[in-house]
């Protein structure tokens, strides 16, 4: 009698998903957004508010990962909602999703502590990648973005909370290369590949940084980077 062979089955491997709560006060939009994120099989769905105490709300009822976050909410706006989080749920990251991309509303949220900041009109796959970027520690700017934060601080030249450079604890060659490198948009991998360094050693420079500096945010970092003209293309890395 031939034996049958019993079939072996892989089981597929777990994606840890990414808990993700949509903040914003139109509910068509956060319908389009769950269609649009509810495919992807990393990211989870597990919570949606109309304004700012829905969203400070359900902070406490489930792990949230990142919150998209919208400015303009009826009662307590993005801005507040965005410094609670920051206060209260470290671990939770903020990306901003609005329509505004005037500078004032960009430095407020980030120096609430928001970790990236996309517009409205960002495509299906610039929102999956930030939403990534995010979670994993980076952050992320629209091109757009990115171009309104160089123009505020180069118009500002030095901005609030940054001591002259006579203040600041010296910064090792490392430190400096890496600095420049965050302000030049590259994200953790990126510079871990450009240094040959790993990228847990890339996150350490950062969190350096940030207490060197006595900053609290990337923001406070390219600020810095203005300020000692690192942003010079002849500034050698």
């Amino acid at each position: 009698m031939k034996q049958q062979k019993q079939k072996k089955t892989r089981e597929s491997p777990q994606t840890e998903k990414i808990h993700i709560l949509i903040a914003d006060d139109h509910k068509m939009f956060r319908e389009g957004l769950k269609e649009i994120l509810g495919k992807e099989p990393n990211l989870a769905i597990v919570g949606e508010a109309g304004d700012g105490r829905e969203v400070i709300g359900q902070m406490g009822q489930h792990p949230v990962d990142v919150v998209l976050m919208d400015i303009d909410m009826p009662g307590v706006n993005g801005i507040e909602t965005t410094r609670h989080i920051v206060q209260k749920h470290p671990h939770t990251r903020v990306l901003v999703l609005s329509m505004h991309s005037d500078a004032k509303y960009i430095i407020s949220m980030l120096e609430a502590g928001a970790k990236g900041y996309v517009l409205k009109t960002a495509g299906k796959e610039e929102m999956i990648a930030a939403v990534n970027a995010v979670a994993s520690g980076d952050s992320y700017f629209s091109h757009l973005i990115s171009t309104r934060i160089i123009e505020q601080l180069q118009h500002h030249k030095v901005g609030s909370g940054i001591a002259s450079a006579a203040e600041q604890p010296p910064l090792t060659p490392r430190e400096f290369e890496v600095l420049k490198l965050i302000a030049l948009e590259y994200s953790n991998p990126e510079i871990a590949q450009k240094l040959y360094i790993s990228i847990r050693t890339v996150d350490t420079h950062r969190r350096n940084l940030l207490e060197k500096l006595g900053v609290k945010n990337t923001a406070g970092l390219v600020k810095y980077a203005l300020k000692m003209g690192l942003l010079d293309e002849s500034t050698p890395l």
